[in-house]
């Protein structure tokens, strides 16, 4: 059975200043580091006794959260560019009231992009597609996998067998720290467990 783990990075920068998220270059802040400190030790409990492998966006505040959990499973992260969130275009670096009051095109269908210079979500689709497909194809039990919101929807709907055109109808992510599950038995059926489980993040807490 393949044990697939989903991970939603952590609390970013972008997420406390109002600033759009996408492809800039974000830190996390210092509790979205603690929040993935707090994944690494539970997925440790979880996770004993089994060898997983770990792919992560390599943007900064997926890079990071990558890097705390990785600590405590004594792997090391696979960076990979499919994993990137997808690209906005010219809103990147300017603040979500900015994006609001100037966007040149609403996301109808998975081709509407908001800025031309932007990635539409078919295209972020088509991107991520093969990486997803060699993910599922490989012998590895257990994968780790470390992203960003739009991206994990749409790892979530192929996992689930929809087709592209699902983004319009569907968002399948949770918050910022959310850590979710998904199984492939030996007879190729899926299973999702858990979507967006924010536990992780909250463990330890009083």
């Amino acid at each position: 059975m393949k044990h697939i783990i989903t991970v939603q990075h952590t609390q970013s920068v972008h997420h406390t200043n109002g600033m759009v998220g996408s492809r800039t270059d974000w830190d996390l802040t210092g509790l979205g580091r603690i929040q993935a400190d707090r994944i690494g030790k539970k997925l440790k409990e979880e996770l004993a006794g089994k060898d997983a492998v770990m792919y992560s966006s390599d943007l900064k505040r997926a890079k990071q959260t990558a890097e705390e959990i990785a600590k405590h499973l004594e792997i090391e992260p696979v960076f990979r560019e499919e994993l990137r969130e997808r690209n906005l275009g010219r809103c990147c670096g300017k603040s979500v009231q900015w994006l609001r009051e100037n966007k040149e095109c609403d996301e109808i269908t998975v081709d509407d992009k908001m800025f031309p210079d932007g990635e539409s979500r078919r295209e972020a689709w088509n991107r991520l597609l093969p990486f997803f497909e060699k993910v599922m194809e490989s012998g590895d039990e257990t994968v780790i996998i470390v992203s960003h919101g739009d991206i994990l929807s749409m790892w979530n709907a192929m996992f689930l067998g929809l087709d592209v055109e699902a983004c319009c109808r569907v968002e399948i992510h949770g918050q910022a720290g959310g850590v979710s599950h998904m199984f492939v038995g030996d007879d190729g059926k899926r299973l999702v467990r858990r979507i967006g489980d924010m536990s992780y993040v909250l463990q330890g807490q009083a």
